[in-house]
């Protein structure tokens, strides 16, 4: 057992805040004795291990509550998408250390703004938060998804692929990003996934859009789908629409 000052000495995290973790239920300590000291065991500290790292995605306190209380909780899972984020943001750090020794090298006159790109980190947290966040909208797409057979998964996931499949086209057609077609078509994609998945806020759409031009399994299946070039396309238009 350990007290609240060998926890936050161990852990870096103040003893006011252990404080107030066990005050809002986010991690109660194992045992409080007598003189009121509270104690921690190894159950304790694995769980405070999991909530400073689910702050690495930046989940609010409350959300990552509903998850570590949640009865479908998987470690495991959790532990790879949070491996996977601190990669990125390693990459990143490195991105702009060697972006500012170029800048003390070369001059205040280098105009290159690609190192603090953050598109990466950003569409996997929110992808992250979709799958773990039990926000909002994360449980309307559980509702309306658990009567769905496959069949009708397979329609709406036809119907929302012949979206990007327009945005293709209207790219090949030359059409700027910013055109009322294109925007038109925004509205559209948001609407729709409005209708069968969850409320599309603009937030929320913003992050979709960010996801969808960072590479990965997203993008490669909207090039896949509307040519080479379309998911980006895509993300662009989104961007301009949240804007």
């Amino acid at each position: 057992m350990m007290t609240v000052n060998e926890v936050s000495k161990l852990a870096g995290v103040s003893v006011r805040t252990l404080h107030y973790y066990d005050k809002i239920g986010l991690l109660h300590p194992a045992a409080v004795t007598g003189a009121g000291y509270r104690q921690y065991d190894d159950t304790d500290l694995e769980r405070l291990q999991q909530i400073l790292l689910f702050r690495e995605l930046e989940f609010p306190l409350k959300e990552i509550k509903k998850i570590l209380d949640s009865a479908d909780f998987d470690r495991e899972k959790a532990l790879e998408q949070q491996i996977e984020l601190l990669t990125l943001k390693k990459e990143h750090l490195e991105q702009l250390i060697h972006h500012a020794r170029a800048i003390k090298s070369e001059g205040v006159s280098r105009m290159d703004f690609k190192a603090f790109d953050t598109s990466k980190i950003d569409a996997y947290t929110q992808k992250a938060k979709e799958q773990w966040g039990q926000t909002d909208a994360w449980n309307e797409f559980e509702e309306k998804n658990k009567n769905r057979g496959k069949a009708e998964m397979a329609v709406i996931s036809e119907n929302m692929m012949a979206i990007f499949a327009e945005f293709g086209e209207m790219m090949k057609m030359n059409m700027k990003p910013e055109s009322s077609e294109v925007q038109a078509q925004v509205r559209k994609l948001q609407d729709y996934i409005s209708e069968h998945f969850y409320q599309c806020t603009p937030q929320i759409l913003q992050g979709l859009g960010q996801m969808y031009g960072a590479g990965g399994e997203f993008t490669e299946n909207i090039n896949r789908t509307g040519g080479e070039g379309c998911a980006q396309f895509t993300a662009e238009a989104i961007a301009i629409y949240c804007r």
